[in-house]
């Protein structure tokens, strides 16, 4: 009998359900990881999605700088994390441009070692000139750079979108303008005005008051929609470049092997937050667009830009010394 009843006992055990993944996470904090220093954009941003995430999720959520090397040092520390969800990763669009730079040396791809949970924002750049170039939208601008080849001259803070914006302009429409780089936004943009460079592109945010106050001509947006905050701005698209596209995207991403649940379950969190009303209105504030979306979409979407960068990148012959 005692043996027997043991024997009951055991398979009365073994028929207790086990949690899984999704029910029993998170169980201890969460860290976000930003690979930006703090104060920045992204480190904004993470803050802002990270107080209310730990909300959703019941559970402490701490936000960690790991800057360094393009943002590449703090992803390769998420990307090499325990799979177990606790420790995530606030990256843009920059991940697929390295991704897209044959000389960059990376110790991590972001197509294995990171698995995509969802993108929280979306940001289009703005295309200006100075108020002396005599041109008045995007269409009169190719005509005149064609008439002028290796005259005109654009400027960026680095590779990147800003950068990549008209590099795929200069790629789609057959144009010859010579790049000039800058330290930062602030001098390539009194130097616009002054007219030592022609053209300039960078986020809506940094661009916007210079347009309103007069001080540069505005003629195109780089997304497929126009700017929220700049609606009587024309796409690309619509300007004259049938095709065009770029946007800088704000996602997230956990260590690849992450259980599916728990991607799903984070998924679903940051998809909420996104939606509720004061954060989207924070970020169309700033001139972004938020913007949620499936594992499978924001996988895609890297894999899409990464190709699109890639052709850019190697028509310029961009190299990162």
């Amino acid at each position: 009998m005692k043996r027997f009843s043991l024997l009951i006992a055991c398979l009365a055990m073994s028929w207790i359900p086990i949690p899984s993944p999704a029910q029993s996470f998170p169980t201890m904090p969460i860290k976000i990881v930003v690979p930006y220093p703090p104060g920045g954009a992204g480190d904004l941003h993470a803050r802002m999605i990270g107080e209310k995430l730990a909300e959703e999720l019941g559970q402490l959520v701490l936000v960690e700088n790991r800057s360094g090397a393009s943002g590449n040092i703090g992803s390769d520390y998420v990307a090499k994390a325990a799979p177990d969800g606790h420790t995530l990763l606030m990256n843009t669009t920059n991940l697929a441009i390295g991704r897209a730079v044959p000389s960059t040396k990376l110790p991590f791809d972001v197509l294995t070692d990171l698995a995509p949970i969802t993108t929280t924002l979306t940001s289009q750049n703005l295309l200006v000139v100075p108020n002396s170039l005599p041109v008045s939208n995007l269409s009169e601008l190719i005509t005149y750079a064609k008439e002028r080849p290796g005259k005109l001259s654009y400027g960026s803070s680095g590779i990147g979108t800003p950068m990549l914006t008209i590099e795929l302009l200069k790629f789609m429409a057959g144009l010859d303008i010579v790049h000039v780089p800058y330290r930062g936004d602030a001098p390539a943009i009194t130097d616009l005005i002054g007219g030592q460079i022609q053209m300039y592109a960078t986020n809506v945010l940094a661009l916007q008051s210079y347009y309103r106050g007069g001080k540069v001509k505005a003629l195109a947006v780089t997304s497929k929609q126009r700017a929220a905050s700049l609606p009587e701005i024309p796409t690309m698209a619509e300007a004259g470049v049938p095709g065009y596209e770029i946007e800088s995207w704000f996602g997230f991403f956990a260590p690849a092997k992450t259980p599916r649940p728990v991607i799903d379950r984070l998924n679903q969190a940051l998809s909420k937050i996104v939606a509720m009303p004061d954060i989207r209105q924070k970020m169309i504030d700033t001139g972004s667009q938020p913007v949620s979306m499936s594992p499978e979409a924001f996988s895609a979407r890297i894999r899409a830009d990464i190709e699109k960068f890639s052709r850019v990148v190697q028509s310029s012959g961009i190299k990162v010394e």
